[in-house]
């Protein structure tokens, strides 16, 4: 199943020449519809793409709010193996740090607090496989 996204809830970048665009970020879990449900029902992802393309085989594929960048969690596909809890520190930059930790805390995520690195700020979660994020904001970026 394709959603269809619009332009304001995932735009899509101009591909200059000589850009590297990540677009696509596994991510190792040991349960696809708990994971799925937490990504989209607790994290606010939008669900993609859901499909068995053949047997004993599932992508499912998920994009943050405004984000470029998707993640994948799927099953059956060779090359691809990880082990759940293995992914660590995905970054999710935010403009308002306080807010999105709020939002997400509501939806019954357990973010940490949010703490100052020297400037920049930090708050940090984990899916229920134990892989992390980190929300992160930088003031002077807007």
């Amino acid at each position: 199943m394709w959603h269809d996204r619009t332009m304001t809830e995932n735009p899509v970048p101009t591909i200059s020449p000589d850009a590297l665009l990540l677009e696509l970020v596994l991510v190792p879990v040991s349960d696809i519809d708990r994971a799925k449900a937490f990504y989209t029902e607790q994290a606010g992802f939008t669900a993609d793409v859901d499909v068995r393309p053949s047997e004993g085989v599932r992508i499912v594929q998920l994009t943050p709010p405004g984000s470029y960048c998707s993640i994948t969690l799927s099953a059956g596909l060779p090359g691809t193996e990880m082990t759940p809890d293995s992914l660590r520190g995905l970054h999710l930059v935010v403009a308002d740090i306080e807010a999105a930790r709020a939002k997400l805390v509501a939806r019954g995520v357990d973010v940490g607090p949010v703490e100052d690195a020297g400037g920049v700020l930090y708050a940090g979660f984990a899916d229920p496989d134990g892989n992390t994020w980190t929300l992160q904001h930088m003031p002077w970026r807007r």
